[in-house]
Formats: structure tokens, C-alpha cells, sequence
């Protein structure tokens, strides 16, 4: 019986004292990639077709984003980006087609990378 509270004990201990999850930082920071992206839902038809005009609230978000080329990636490539349609391909244009001057150039994103 001793054994079992010690154990017991241990186990709370470590629940306490480890890591995290929710305050870990990943590519996005504190927020998640999923959450990001609906920060894109204004860059729905953009990142469908690559004819599609950008809009400037669109341009506006991918700037914010894209400070962080790993998260903007990521979110680029996420289950929320795709099952709104976008394509990913498609999508890792649209820094480019903004003219945002520091774009992450050549940055490798998955299978696409940043033109």
C-alpha cells in the first residue's frame, strides 16, 4: 500500500511539474497553426486561385504572419487552410503576389517553397 501512494505521489508530482503543453511555444508562437489560420479567412479565394485578387486585409495578415516564416508555413499547411479549400500550392504564392518586399524568398514550406 505504501508503494502505491508513493508512486502515486511521484505521478502528481510530475503532472505539476512538467512541461506545458498549452503554454509551449511552437511555429506560431503560444497560438497554434490551426488558429492562425483562421486569421486567413480573408485570403480564402487567393489561396484557391492563383488569378484570384489578393485583398489588402489579406496582404495585411500574411505580412503579420509571415514575420515568422516557420508559422506562416505552417499554417499555409494546415487542416483548417485545407479544408477551406485552399490549395497549398496556390497558397505559398500569395506573399509574393502581396509585393511584400520581406517575404521569406526560397523558404522550403512542405513540399512547395516560397517563390
Amino acid at each position: 500500500m505504501r508503494k502505491c501512494i508513493v508512486f502515486f505521489g511521484f505521478v502528481c508530482l510530475l503532472v505539476i511539474a512538467g512541461p506545458d503543453p498549452v503554454n509551449a511555444a511552437g511555429e506560431c508562437g503560444k497560438s497554434s497553426p490551426e488558429r492562425e489560420a483562421w486569421k486567413l479567412v480573408p485570403c480564402a479565394m487567393a489561396a484557391q486561385d492563383a488569378n484570384a485578387t489578393v485583398s489588402d486585409s489579406c496582404c495585411t495578415q500574411v505580412k503579420k504572419i509571415g514575420q515568422s516564416p516557420r508559422c506562416l508555413c505552417a499554417v499555409m499547411l494546415s487542416n483548417t487552410a485545407r479544408s477551406s479549400g485552399a490549395k497549398p500550392e496556390v497558397a505559398v504564392t500569395i506573399p509574393k503576389r502581396c509585393n511584400i518586399a520581406d517575404r521569406p524568398v526560397g523558404y522550403k514550406c512542405g513540399d512547395y517553397t516560397l517563390p
